[in-house]
């Protein structure tokens, strides 16, 4: 069975990321432009923090592709971290032996919400900065790497993906509704990827009395994917059914507590004639769209058509300036909690993430359904499907 695949290796501060990824069938335009974009899109933002302004990501192809085309082997990326020359003593691989504790960056208080202290139990370390460098949000510019991959794949397809920011810090009241045009309207650059300029001016004042009183926000984003055939998926077994696999995709993500598919938990407090999503047809196509999309294009575990819309709900970042209490591992003395740079809201880089994670999903689900080990064979399979559809 085709699946399109990724691992990830590397730590925050190392010499690099490096993401490795199979199933990409052979063929497929591989633009090395692309992949920055979508790197450079995972940086921006407003509140991110220093660690932003250091780092310029551009995707290092180190194999799988040659004269612009994947070969259907995998590919390997690297992306350097440039901050690296100032951490050469800290992360060698080589025993290192530093005299001087502030040189050496140990960590021994865990930071409250960060896998510090879980981890350092779990793998039985008292220099937390072994979890840490892991544990990082600056693993998903790996993520992002083979997102833009898998982003060209369903672009073979016809599908489109696209994400924008609903929520921050509670403002607007509720979270942002907004149609596919508005939502690809938002130029790149936008400060926060929100719609509604009034709630972005507002989202911004509320990030910088945060920054001011030393503390972080959290809020939720929107990913949308459009163009999706019916049918991606399956309802045979749990672990196939691809609203399962999408809400992992984004829990997955760093400091992502919850995940809703459509109306999500809206869901629980209606009757049913006011959730499900009544069906019509169209006999020009032979489709069978839905009067709406409370589903969020997820039916039983599939594909239904419609929009696939998913968001993810972001906790507060866990590392403040104004650190909560914690405790010394090694003195086991109550002591405020280590600081590592870090920024005050990161929701639009979730999006960016967001729609990474979901290209990826949906590229698997589609190399599952058509199969094929050169691009031409993908494209003609998927012909063939929607002939059939064209027909039943």
């Amino acid at each position: 069975m085709a699946q399109f695949t990724f691992t990830t290796a590397g730590e925050s501060h190392g010499k690099g990321l490096i993401v490795i990824i199979e199933g990409v069938p052979a063929g497929l335009s591989i633009d090395p432009v692309s992949i920055d974009h979508q790197l450079w899109r995972r940086q921006q933002g407003y509140g991110r923090g220093g660690r932003m302004k250091i780092e310029q990501d551009q995707a290092e192809i180190l194999s799988g592709v040659r004269h612009g085309k994947a070969l259907g082997s995998p590919i390997a990326i690297l992306i350097r971290n440039r901050d690296y020359e100032n951490w050469q003593d800290v992360m060698s691989v080589e025993p290192r032996e530093i005299a001087d504790e502030k040189r050496a960056r140990k960590l021994t208080r865990p930071r409250p919400g960060h896998a510090d202290l879980a981890g350092g139990l779990k793998y039985d370390t008292h220099d937390l900065r072994d979890i840490l460098e892991r544990a990082s949000a600056r693993e998903t510019a790996a993520r992002v790497a083979a997102g833009a991959i898998a982003r060209s794949l369903i672009g073979e397809l016809g599908v489109q993906i696209a994400s924008h920011t609903a929520m921050i810090g509670g403002i607007p009241d509720k979270p942002i509704e907004a149609d596919w045009n508005r939502i690809i309207s938002l130029p790149d650059d936008s400060q926060l990827g929100c719609i509604d300029s009034e709630a972005e001016r507002r989202m911004i004042a509320l990030i910088d009395s945060t920054k001011d009183d030393k503390d972080t926000l959290g809020g939720i984003f929107e990913v949308v994917a459009r163009g999706v055939p019916p049918g991606l998926g399956s309802h045979t077994q749990w672990n196939r059914k691809l609203d399962g696999i999408l809400a992992q995709a984004i829990m997955c993500i760093p400091a992502v507590k919850a995940v809703e598919i459509g109306l999500g938990a809206g869901v629980s407090a209606e009757t049913g004639s006011k959730v499900h999503d009544e069906i019509g047809y169209d006999p020009e196509t032979g489709a069978f769209p839905r009067l709406s999309n409370r589903a969020g294009g997820i039916e039983g575990g599939m594909t239904n058509g419609e929009e696939i819309r998913v968001r993810g709900h972001l906790k507060p970042i866990s590392t403040l300036r104004r650190p909560l209490a914690s405790v010394d591992v090694v003195t086991k003395r109550e002591s405020s909690a280590a600081f590592e740079r870090s920024d005050i809201v990161a929701v639009p880089a979730a999006g960016v993430i967001g729609e990474a994670m979901i290209s990826i999903v949906l590229a698997s689900a589609a190399l599952e359904k058509f199969g094929g080990d050169s691009i031409g064979e993908f494209r003609r399979n998927h012909e063939g499907y929607v002939n059939q559809l064209r027909d039943y």
